[in-house]
């Protein structure tokens, strides 16, 4: 098979590897759409922060393919079955899976960062990380079910209601698919901060009720009950907790560099009686983004605004932060599996 694989810092070749064979508990699936993450972006870089990376590795966490060879003990599911893939792997022993928080699992491992992923034309994939996709999800539909499971872990971190006034610091993927997210919950209004005036009609059309620069909402600081960071730098994150008015509540979802700071001044947490969140990966939502997407309650198809070849991936990833991406998706060509 095909694979794009990472042999070091920066440096990816195409290569010809063997189709895995199937553990007794795995499927082997045919990769149809794989999206590029920030995630891969970092690793690629040598900035993994919580992932910490092997080389050499094919990346790509968020997947969907069809089934195409069955391990001894897989009952679940059939050949040609359409999947949707959770990539995390939890061990089930440490102190966080035992408390029932297995998404800050000590062992986690993961499809695409710490074991092959979905950057190459097959994938062994274990068979309780596979989820069905309904027919009326495409298969890139199906391969941004993870980002989407991610956003819901996000939202049960916050309180929100109807007419909570929400800011999403952001309107790249994420941005936008949190603002969905506050719509379903009945925010009003919904105001997006992002620097970038192309990405501003696209937030409109999705249900923000105002969409700002950065330098415009620092002139018009009126607070939020609710703010959501999704950018991940300094500059961003202070302004998200300068934003909330008491009471007010802050998601940083935004992925940072590791060794990132950040000044807030702890007397405003203290006398606006804030309240600031974390959120990590997706423990247990695919079925619900996959119900949300199979509602049309979230639209996926306008957020993809790049399409590549696995055969572009090392120059794409090179010159991925210079394109203008609002998210990348590699599409596959049709394969024959014998």
């Amino acid at each position: 098979m095909k694979a794009a694989v990472l042999t070091k810092k920066k440096v990816m070749e195409i290569k010809e590897l063997p189709i895995p064979a199937p553990l007794e508990n795995e499927v082997i699936i045919n990769v149809k759409a794989c999206g590029i993450c920030g995630t891969d972006q970092h690793i690629y870089h040598g900035q993994p922060g919580s992932a910490p990376v092997e080389y050499p590795i094919v990346l790509g966490h968020e997947l969907s393919g069809e089934i195409v060879r069955l391990g001894e003990k897989v009952t679940k599911f059939k050949l040609g079955d359409r999947v949707s893939i959770d990539p995390n792997i939890y061990c089930g022993e440490c102190e966080y899976c035992r408390k029932n928080r297995q998404h800050l699992c000590e062992n986690l491992q993961a499809i695409g960062v710490t074991r092959d992923g979905g950057m190459g034309e097959f994938c062994a994939v274990p068979y309780s990380n596979c989820y069905i996709i309904p027919d009326g999800i495409s298969f890139e539909e199906g391969a941004m079910i993870e980002p989407l499971g991610c956003v819901l872990h996000g939202f049960s971190q916050i309180k929100i209601w109807p007419g909570a006034s929400v800011l999403i610091v952001g309107g790249g993927y994420i941005g936008l698919m949190m603002l969905q997210m506050a719509k379903i919950y009945g925010a009003f209004p919904i105001v997006v901060s992002e620097p970038d005036k192309t990405k501003h009609q696209l937030a409109i059309q999705l249900g923000g009720d105002q969409v700002i620069t950065p330098e415009e909402l620092s002139q018009n600081p009126i607070g939020f009950d609710i703010v959501i960071e999704c950018v991940g730098r300094k500059e961003s994150m202070e302004q998200a907790v300068k934003m909330a008015k008491k009471g007010g509540n802050i998601l940083l979802f935004g992925v940072s560099k590791p060794d990132m700071k950040i000044e807030i001044s702890p007397f405003d947490i203290f006398s606006k009686e804030l309240t600031i969140k974390g959120s990590f990966i997706n423990p247990h939502t695919h079925e619900q983004a996959i119900s949300l997407v199979q509602q049309g309650k979230i639209q996926i198809k306008p957020l993809l605004s790049h399409h590549f070849r696995l055969e572009d991936l090392p120059t794409i990833m090179n010159d991925y932060r210079k394109m203008n991406v609002k998210k990348g998706i590699i599409r596959y060509s049709e394969k024959v599996f014998n």
